[in-house]
């Protein structure tokens, strides 16, 4: 069995992207055979020559919302709240960074005011704010930060990092992401229409990414990471698509590992007999996929390239194989391909 140390690697600091490609769809695009191992250097515009006549690409549709909040506290403390889930009006589940307590209240605008309820040993707190609904999200779309990974420099402009950190496909009514669906902020408008054009179904699914994505895996044993549940969903219409394109032998591309874990979770219940393929999907997702996993759903992945020993490059070794990962990682260095959130992709098929 593989444990977290054989998920490592050393990645030079100079090739983690600290911004995107401009345009987005001219970063590198490294092609890859599971079956033989054979890559392929290319760039991602070129995406539309490897894709095939009744491909379907599953893209995940989630926003990312402006989920860093800096407050200070009645002694002029600074505290970091970082929204992560909601849990009813005017209630979250957050990340706080500072020196903090219980009962702690915090000022984060005028008009704004959280009070720290309680440390849930996770990691998280449950926080109070004063305002919710339409118009907490009105003043965090005004006083927040786009939540960028930590190894990302803010940019000179937060207009600039809320372009920069968000698909061309995001939905405003799917809002609810804390981090983003980071192999679809390579997609432009211009090769979504030479995709479609193609006869390739673009379809939309939706989860919302939040700890269980980014949260870190602490245990050797990787069978015993626990990962936190995330909202996902899939409607009626994308649903017969697969099902559509299950039934001509179509591949099914998932546009990043949120969007995987999207198609294998509804997988899993088609397995289970819970609904039928072609059925609409709703339900909190804590799926892990690690290798040994057997997909589904799945005949083809996009993704970036991830941090070592996460949970996100197991899911791709569950998919490639581990041998033909850890082969992919090592010639992307070599060639000085650029990592993680803003930098270049895979396509694994």
């Amino acid at each position: 069995m593989l444990s977290l140390k054989d998920f490592n690697y050393i990645l030079p600091r100079e090739l983690i992207a600290q911004e995107p490609v401009k345009p987005r769809d001219h970063a590198r695009l490294l092609c890859v055979s599971r079956r033989s191992g054979k890559m392929r250097d290319s760039r991602f515009d070129n995406l539309v020559t490897e894709l095939q006549l009744g491909d379907v690409l599953v893209v995940n549709d989630s926003k990312v919302f402006p989920a860093r909040l800096i407050g200070t506290k009645e002694s002029g403390g600074r505290v970091e709240i970082f929204l992560h889930r909601h849990e009813r009006a005017g209630r979250w589940e957050c990340l706080v960074g500072g020196r903090v307590r219980e009962n702690l209240k915090v000022k984060l605008s005028n008009k704004l005011q959280a009070t720290l309820i309680c440390d849930q040993g996770d990691g998280t707190w449950l926080v109070d704010f004063n305002v919710s609904g339409e118009e907490f999200y009105k003043i965090i779309e005004r006083i927040g930060r786009m939540p960028l990974p930590p190894y990302i420099n803010p940019g000179e402009s937060k207009q600039a990092d809320k372009t920069n950190y968000q698909t061309v496909y995001a939905n405003d009514a799917h809002t609810g992401s804390v981090a983003a669906p980071t192999a679809g902020l390579h997609f432009t408008e211009r090769l979504l229409k030479k995709i479609k054009e193609k006869g390739v179904k673009v379809i939309h699914v939706t989860l919302h990414v939040g700890l269980g994505t980014f949260a870190g895996v602490k245990t050797e044993d990787i069978r015993k990471h626990q990962m936190h549940s995330e909202f996902a969903s899939l409607s009626k219409a994308s649903a017969q698509q697969l099902l559509k394109a299950k039934q001509r032998g179509g591949r099914i591309i998932a546009v990043g590992t949120t969007a995987c874990r999207v198609l294998e979770s509804y997988g899993q219940a088609v397995a289970k007999k819970e609904l039928e393929l072609g059925d609409a999907y709703e339900a909190w997702t804590s799926i892990f996929i690690y290798p040994g996993y057997k997909f589904k759903l799945v005949d083809g992945l996009i993704t970036n390239f991830h941090l070592p020993k996460s949970s996100l490059i197991m899911l791709v070794s569950a998919f490639a194989g581990y041998e033909n990962t850890m082969a992919t990682y090592r010639h992307a260095i070599a060639e000085k391909y650029r990592f993680y959130s803003y930098g270049d992709a895979a396509f694994f098929t």
